[in-house]
């Protein structure tokens, strides 16, 4: 009898399959949640060192749910897609309020969780609980549309139905646990985007793509349109101790809950903002601009240097700090504040 699909993989990975990454290691319900949301869009090799010290800060969900939202998103600067930070922080308190600090033991009641999606949910279902139940992140898209050479964009309903269809049929019910880092490890090693090892692979022999060498054709890729450009002026207010102002930014859009610099649309408006935060006297200087790019747009930025001769007024409700890079405070920096934090001081992480 021909091995199945489940067995090929599951054998191939008892062979070559990474078994000591740290979330592999005394695994819980929590400690592949967290993985899980830090792998999204992200690689192994990034998230390792955000990952252990994500956990030596947050061992369980109740450490978690208990932080302030700036420990929790300082810890998460520099992994991008800051909503996966904000949504674990408040997944973990509604674990720890709803369901006693015990994540729920369904695929239904954990994709009604913050951020958890249907993959997500069977992911910490199959890995920690044992319970039969699909995946479907990036990596076994990939599989499943070369196995198969599904046709489509897999964000299409129709191709997104088709590989659930075929995510749930191949899902073994023995050995859950190890078949699902399998076919993601799988994947991730040998059936990678832009150079597949087809010639490593166990399941080359009945890969539908492969048999037809077009195994670069699938998955198939997304429309594509002109990512639009956007521009902003960056204002770097330096004061006469060395501290740079920051703002909190409002917990929707762009590095949402994040502190950055203040910002205007352009420089003609750097004038206004100043009368308006009561200086009268200050020195300026305009930095090389650079471009920051969004998954959905290009943010071209123009930086300002201020050195106000005298107390800035704040205006409104924006929560400020002055931010001492010498004693940094343990907050979330978008990622540009970040980098010109950086170029500055010339201090690094």
């Amino acid at each position: 009898m021909a091995p199945t699909f489940s067995d090929t993989v599951l054998a191939w990975y008892e062979q070559h399959g990474r078994k000591h990454l740290p979330w592999q290691q005394n695994i819980t319900p929590y400690r592949v949640w967290v993985s899980e949301i830090m792998l999204q869009q992200t690689q192994v090799t990034t998230v390792i060192p955000y990952f252990e010290r994500f956990m030596q800060r947050f061992p369980d969900v109740q450490s978690l749910a208990g932080a302030a939202q700036d420990d929790v998103l300082h810890l998460w600067t520099g992994l991008g897609y800051y909503a996966r930070g904000r949504n674990l922080h408040q997944c973990a308190q509604t674990v720890a309020e709803q369901y006693d600090g015990e994540f729920p033991c369904s695929v239904e009641l954990l994709s009604e969780l913050p951020g958890i999606g249907r993959s997500t949910a069977g992911a910490i279902a199959s890995i920690s609980m044992g319970i039969q139940a699909p995946i479907l992140d990036g990596n076994v898209k990939r599989v499943l549309t070369r196995f198969f050479a599904i046709e489509g964009w897999p964000g299409i309903t129709s191709v997104q139905n088709t590989l659930w269809e075929k995510a749930t049929e191949l899902t073994p019910a023995h050995s859950t646990r190890q078949y699902t880092q399998a076919i993601m490890d799988l994947g991730a090693t040998l059936c990678t985007r832009s150079k597949p090892a087809c010639g490593l692979c166990p399941l080359a022999p009945q890969c539908a793509a492969h048999a037809q060498g077009k195994e670069k054709d699938f998955p198939y890729s997304k429309p594509k349109k002109d990512k639009p450009v956007k521009e902003t002026v960056m204002l770097i207010v330096q004061n006469p101790d060395g501290e740079f102002l920051l703002r909190q930014r409002p917990q929707s859009g762009i590095w949402g809950g994040l502190w950055s610099f203040p910002e205007v649309e352009s420089e003609s408006e750097v004038a206004t903002w100043l009368i308006t935060h009561g200086i009268t006297e200050a020195d300026t200087e305009s930095l090389d601009g650079f471009r920051h790019t969004f998954s959905h747009y290009h943010l071209e930025i123009t930086p300002v240097l201020i050195r106000p001769q005298q107390p800035v007024t704040a205006v409104g409700e924006v929560a400020e700090h002055w931010y001492n890079p010498q004693q940094p405070a343990e907050i979330g920096l978008a990622a540009p504040v970040k980098k010109l934090l950086q170029t500055l001081t010339g201090l690094q992480d």
